[in-house]
């Protein structure tokens, strides 16, 4: 039987994803983050129309500043996301020792350790910000472990070879097909999940909340787990310090999650609080954050399309 385009494709695209891996793997680290800033410069003049998503979220969030400040802010994005692909493709060696030595440090870990020690479960609140992608692998790395709540890659063969790499030293991956299930049990068992709530969403399962003062459909599964399980649920992003040159992975206090007899009226109090903190990290280091996504995509109805 001939292999069907499709899975052609999908060893094709491994093919080039192992290698690009296995390539950068083996520079000194320094190196790859330097040849990481070049394909993401290649890429920032390449891909125009994602400059262009880019550009008119800019305008949105910050309408105060200029189309210079704009660009600015879009190409530093494109550096930190070379050096986050640096980053992945060199982490399956990296080990505690030279992540605590030269990669990162902590800032508020006594909160997560609170939150954990509580007994309830920890949710912890992410967005594509920083370096998401290393900041559960090396708070594995040091021994705390935790869960990832992740959308299957399109990619299977792709999809297993990059969970392998973050689940070296015990995280492990749920599925947003079993997201609900998967997070109540983790919470039973006193776990601790990480959960990217930055994305646009659509209605049923995303409500409207404020988003740099614009309504943007957000998932309301995490303030519904939350207020179910009574889970704590602190922040948690890893942003780069050009000041230190190396991350800090911040914890923030325990968010004060609403519980009333109205469970709809606090799915949404709860989502617009997690937004409202998502975006205080933002606001504190806008080149991070990932500009590229269609974050106001879906729209109240009878509001027109912003892109």
């Amino acid at each position: 039987m001939q292999p069907s385009f499709s899975s052609t494709r999908h060893r094709l695209e491994f093919g080039f994803v192992w290698l690009l891996v296995r390539g950068l793997g083996i520079l000194p680290r320094s190196v790859a983050r330097a040849f990481g800033a070049g394909i993401g410069l290649f890429c920032f003049h390449l891909l125009g129309r994602l400059r262009q998503t880019g550009l008119r979220n800019l305008q949105i969030a910050y309408p105060e500043k200029t189309v210079e400040q704009h660009t600015s802010a879009l190409r530093s994005l494109y550096l930190s996301l070379g050096h986050q692909i640096a980053e992945f493709c060199c982490m399956s060696r990296y080990t505690a020792k030279f992540a605590q030595e030269h990669i990162f440090r902590y800032e508020g870990l006594e909160h997560f350790l609170a939150a954990r020690e509580r007994g309830k479960g920890a949710l912890v609140l992410t967005g594509h910000l920083g370096a998401w992608e290393l900041s559960s692998f090396v708070h594995s790395l040091v021994g705390y472990p935790m869960g990832m709540v992740i959308r299957r890659l399109d990619n299977p063969l792709v999809d297993e070879f990059v969970n392998r790499i973050r689940c070296l030293h015990g995280n492990r991956v749920l599925h947003k097909d079993d997201f609900a299930r998967g997070l109540l049990r983790a919470m039973a068992k006193n776990e601790t999940v990480g959960i990217l709530m930055d994305t646009n969403m659509t209605p049923p399962q995303g409500v409207f909340v404020p988003y740099f003062g614009v309504p943007a459909c957000t998932a309301s599964g995490l303030a519904r787990v939350a207020r179910a399980t009574d889970a704590t649920v602190i922040p948690g992003f890893l942003l780069w310090s050009e000041a230190e040159k190396r991350y800090i992975l911040h914890f923030g206090a325990a968010l004060e999650v609403v519980r009333t007899e109205d469970a709809e009226a606090d799915a949404l109090a709860n989502t617009a609080l997690f937004t409202s903190t998502i975006e205080q990290y933002v606001r504190s280091a806008p080149e991070q954050w990932l500009w590229l996504h269609r974050r106001w995509k879906t729209r109240p109805p009878g509001e027109p399309p912003i892109y």
